[in-house]
């Protein structure tokens, strides 16, 4: 029996939508190494280069310069609180290996009268305190040592981690430079694919895009200065030593949105255990002001270089952290700020939300 041309037709058409799928697949995963420094070089990139082209215009419009000095300070701004986490430990290796020698010997003083009188908790924490301390050296030493094999095992896999965490940097930033080269030809090529996709609306939601990845970084990076300076000023106010490392390790920890309270938190507890409990208090009150301030200044920072509702921002942010980690905090609001204007769009019946602020967005990136 002689096939139909429909018949034809359509196993020629699934085993072309095959044979693209098979291919594509393949192609991500020869690309996977090289995915996660890709995404980030490109969120990198799509931040700063309003900066970039400004460094252009001052050097004689050299980009190779331009770009040589963005990836230099790329470097640094990764290399340099690392470099000195390095040097702070192997300056007080000799402290830490005595901590670690005498800890089977250390004994617990007793609870603070303070512990006892905070509320719902503090009796309990006060009583198992009073055991601890009541157990002598051996009894601290039982309770303590599987919790320090657990913390060694801990700090063994962050190192690993830290190690692919170093070449994804240095791959990243390699991405970067190529992309500050030749960024105008990825951006009309990205600007194509999204309209052959969605038509005029598709070009639309690139620049939204962009835009959304730039008042991420502007409200990411803003935040964390602001709260690593607050928080800064006030490890110094209570005397914490070491307030200059510990400023830049809040800086870093803000920007992976972790936060600076933890930092601030351990701080506090160092001087409640060194009976410096007025300043223990003022610190743990200045924690919380400072916790509390990633909540304000970060959603409303990103609003304004994009017009979202503050809940999808919120979200996009929040949600993109659990799902994908740190990259999530830029992917999480793409992903939304894109579903958004093409659902809104589809259901204006083609008119896109916003297109007059869309458009006053669009030129004023481009410029």
């Amino acid at each position: 029996m002689n096939e139909t041309p429909f018949a034809r037709d359509l196993t020629r058409t699934t085993l072309g939508v095959l044979f693209v799928v098979m291919l594509a697949g393949a192609s991500l995963w020869v690309m996977r190494p090289f995915l996660l420094p890709l995404v980030w070089a490109a969120t990198i990139v799509v931040a700063t280069w309003p900066i970039l082209i400004t460094l252009q215009r001052r050097l004689w419009g050299r980009r190779w310069l331009a770009a040589s000095i963005m990836v230099a300070f790329l470097l640094l701004v990764f290399l340099v609180p690392a470099s000195l986490a390095i040097a702070v430990v192997i300056a007080n290796a000799d402290q830490i290996g005595n901590l670690v020698t005498n800890l089977g010997s250390m004994e617990l003083p007793p609870p603070p009268a303070w512990v006892a009188d905070l509320p719902m908790v503090g009796p309990q924490i006060a009583e198992k305190w009073k055991r601890l301390a009541s157990s002598g050296p051996e009894g601290l030493g039982a309770h303590v040592a599987p919790y320090a094999r657990d913390i060694v095992q801990l700090v063994l896999g962050e190192m690993e981690r830290f190690g692919f965490l170093l070449l994804d940097f240095f791959l990243a930033a390699v991405l970067a430079a190529i992309l500050y080269l030749r960024g105008e030809i990825a951006a009309a090529g990205v600007r194509r694919f999204a309209g052959r996709l969605a038509g005029a609306h598709g070009e639309e939601v690139a620049e939204l895009a962009g835009r959304a990845i730039q008042s991420v970084a502007l409200g990411v990076v803003v935040t964390a200065l602001l709260q690593s300076i607050v928080g800064g000023i006030g490890l110094l106010v209570t005397g914490v030593p070491f307030a200059g490392l510990l400023t830049g390790l809040m800086f870093l920890l803000s920007i992976a949105q972790i936060g600076a309270a933890p930092v601030m938190a351990i701080a506090a507890v160092w001087l409640f255990l060194g009976g410096a409990t007025g300043s223990g208090i003022l610190l743990a009150a200045w924690t919380i002001a400072v916790g509390a301030m990633d909540n304000v200044i970060r959603p409303l920072l990103i609003r304004r270089g994009v017009q979202l509702p503050l809940l999808l921002i919120f979200a996009g942010v929040i949600g993109g952290l659990i799902a994908f980690g740190v990259i999530g905090i830029f992917v999480g609001p793409v992903l939304l700020a894109v579903t958004y204007t093409l659902l809104v769009a589809w259901v204006r019946g083609g008119q896109a939300p916003e297109a007059g602020a869309a458009a006053a967005g669009s030129a004023a990136v481009s410029s």
